[in-house]
């Protein structure tokens, strides 16, 4: 869904408040945009060795991202004197927009910008001199960072153009109320035809469907894409059609013929659906969990949270949903000014908790997961430690691929999945025009 804004302004504020609660009762070297420009590696000739931390630099991102980066920018510049950070909330409606101009114009944008992690490939594609190269001076936390968030800030010659920050791990929040009155067991829901076959005893014996989806704007199809291992896009090529695809999308259609979706617009809809009572389970991400604890809390002992079913026993039970990195653009005047700033608010396990419990924003930084605050049980899942179950599975999120087509991708997808479920459109069929439209649309090969 469209509700990047929501989710982080809101509802992260909420996972925030939620998480806080059960333990304390229990957010692109030289000036170049894709037209020209030298070398975009930091440091004195792109070298990566580091220059005097002085002087200042601004920050763009939006909404508590902002907030979280205001409240480190305070520390930071108390720890390193004689240096300022502003941090500026640009407005998650404004964020593409700005940036796009100030690439495209090589000028206006701030010395550290706050991208949307499906959005880098996007920047880079068509600004590939838009961004510092940060290898030299990241490329030693590689392993910190989880496979999956580290492949979205490497471009198509390995360089590393940004940092990750927040991500988005998916499993299954299900109602426990329900599964208990249907005698379901939710370890006993392994894989994805498990899920089906509770679903139609869970509606059978408690008149509840399984889960809420939005055809006009649908965010099930790319998660069970990216849980297979793969986007929109492989090699550089349309994998619309693609046999993961068609399972994933033959997935969907069973779950509708089987009268176990139900149909809500928009992300008002899905909330208010989900308050009712509507549907079991909420596929999504850790993200999620703030709009519960923050809408519903007279459903406080009512939820679980378990790793999302496999394809196959034994396959992959996560995938992501959102996130965001921090990137330098190569027109920043104190590129090292901002390097040192991403390093501290990005690479310390103690700010990377700190933006968890008071900005809801799930870390990116794998040595993170080792603080108790993941481990610790919270009330509102019924005494489960739902953070770990994010943290355990957030290094398994398969890496994928993206492109700066990734939007036009999109459209076509949303209609060909409206088509199979609203039209009786065999997937096989919906998903082979989608792959034509798309290889039409941005010149690309298909997958053979």
């Amino acid at each position: 869904m469209s509700t990047a804004r929501t989710r982080r302004a809101v509802l992260s504020a909420g996972l925030a408040a939620g998480s806080a609660a059960a333990l304390g009762g229990c957010a692109m070297g030289g000036a170049g945009n894709g037209a020209g420009g030298g070398s975009t590696g930091l440091g004195k000739d792109g070298d990566g060795k580091r220059g005097p931390v002085e002087g200042s630099i601004s920050v763009w991102s939006w909404d508590v991202a902002a907030e979280a980066l205001k409240r480190l920018a305070a520390d930071f510049t108390r720890s390193h004197p004689g240096t300022k950070v502003k941090v500026v909330d640009i407005g998650y409606d404004n964020a593409k927009d700005k940036i796009t101009v100030g690439l495209r114009g090589n000028q206006g944008l701030a010395d550290v910008i706050t991208v949307e992690g499906q959005s880098v490939a996007s920047y880079t594609g068509n600004f590939p001199r838009g961004f510092h190269d940060l290898t030299a001076y990241v490329a030693r936390y590689g392993a910190d960072f989880d496979r999956a968030s580290w492949r979205t800030v490497t471009d198509a010659n390995g360089a590393i153009r940004a940092v990750p920050w927040d991500i988005g791990p998916c499993a299954l929040f299900y109602r426990s109320d329900h599964y208990r009155q249907a005698g379901i067991d939710p370890a006993s829901v392994e894989t994805w035809d498990d899920f089906v076959a509770a679903g139609e005893v869970i509606k059978r014996k408690t008149g509840h469907k399984m889960l809420i989806m939005d055809t006009t704007d649908d965010s099930l199809f790319p998660v069970l894409l990216q849980q297979q291992g793969q986007h929109y896009f492989k090699g550089g090529k349309v994998a619309v059609a693609t046999p993961e695809a068609v399972r994933a999308l033959t997935l969907i259609k069973s779950l509708y013929d089987k009268d176990l979706v139900d149909f809500q617009k928009g992300w008002d809809g899905l909330v208010t659906a989900t308050k009712a009572g509507k549907a079991t389970t909420t596929p999504t991400a850790a993200w999620w969990t703030g709009t519960l604890t923050a809408e519903m809390p007279e459903l406080n002992g009512k939820f679980g949270v378990a790793p999302l079913p496999a394809f196959t026993a034994g396959g992959a039970r996560t995938s992501n949903q959102g996130g965001s990195v921090l990137a330098v653009p190569a027109q920043s005047r104190n590129p090292e000014l901002a390097w040192a700033f991403l390093e501290y608010v990005l690479t310390s396990p103690e700010r990377q908790v700190s933006m968890l419990q008071k900005e809801g924003l799930f870390p990116a930084y794998q040595p993170s997961y080792d603080d108790p605050y993941f481990s610790a049980p919270q009330e509102y899942f019924g005494g489960q430690p739902a953070l770990k179950v994010f943290a355990d599975l957030a290094a398994t999120v398969p890496p994928v691929e993206y492109t700066d087509d990734g939007a036009k991708a999109t459209d076509v997808i949303n209609s060909a999945v409206t088509s199979v479920l609203r039209r009786g459109t065999d997937p096989a069929e919906a998903l082979d025009s989608a792959a034509a439209q798309i290889s039409s649309a941005t010149g690309r090969e298909r997958v053979a």
